[in-house]
């Protein structure tokens, strides 16, 4: 698999080539084009009570989509749902933790579970469930915003606000936790809850954070009377 990303960080498109018989497994809607010779496959991957685990719980898709190039080599567009970022990740018998709806793609030998990412994270406002993807091949990850790399040493610590967060490896260690001493000036900071990592691994931060651009127009949006 032979792959580029265009026109990022705002509006960014993979570019993905398949060797004959080659396959990739797509968030369902992902695909922006692609050659005549791809078949296409939407089932539930893993199940019905993963793909129920995956929709209802990490707010993925209950379908997936594997695309097939037939009779010779072909490509395929992807592109996520919001503008931002795409990052290519290559797994070698390793595995990521994925924010819910930021797994857009990824080579069919990748296994996709959902995990609970413990109940800090439903309080800070965020999901308590994340995408957990394990194996050995290319993973596609988005953001919304541009997606920026934090490499951490054995030991060393970083802090994300919650809603940035898009991937990290699983050795990771992670924590939540209030963003300021004091109750006063968690309230008045506007961090709320953040997230503290520590490595050894990589962890992956969007620019912007959706639900907070959400909150700032929902005010100016007409209402219902």
């Amino acid at each position: 698999m032979q792959h580029k990303v265009l026109y990022r960080p705002s509006f960014a498109l993979a570019h993905v080539q398949l060797e004959a018989n080659e396959q990739i497994r797509t968030e369902s809607g992902a695909m922006v084009g692609m050659s005549p010779n791809l078949s296409l496959e939407a089932k539930m991957e893993g199940g019905l009570l993963s793909a129920l685990g995956r929709a209802v719980l990490a707010g993925e898709s209950m379908f997936q989509s594997t695309y097939t190039a037939q009779g010779g080599p072909g490509e395929i567009l992807l592109a996520p749902s919001t503008p931002g970022d795409i990052m290519v990740i290559e797994l070698s018998n390793q595995s990521f933790m994925v924010q819910g709806g930021s797994w857009l793609a990824g080579s069919t030998s990748l296994k996709i579970e959902t995990k609970f990412a413990g109940m800090g994270a439903l309080i800070g406002g965020e999901g308590a469930f994340m995408v957990r993807v394990s194996g050995s091949g290319t993973l596609l990850v988005s953001s919304y915003g541009a997606i920026h790399k934090v490499v951490l040493d054995e030991g060393e610590t970083y802090v994300v606000d919650s809603g940035h967060i898009v991937a990290f490896d699983a050795n990771v260690r992670f924590e939540l936790s209030r963003a300021a001493k004091g109750l006063l000036n968690t309230m008045t900071s506007g961090e709320g809850i953040v997230c503290r990592y520590t490595g050894p691994g990589e962890i992956y931060l969007q620019t912007r954070n959706l639900r907070a651009f959400v909150q700032s127009i929902t005010p100016m949006l007409p209402s219902r009377r």
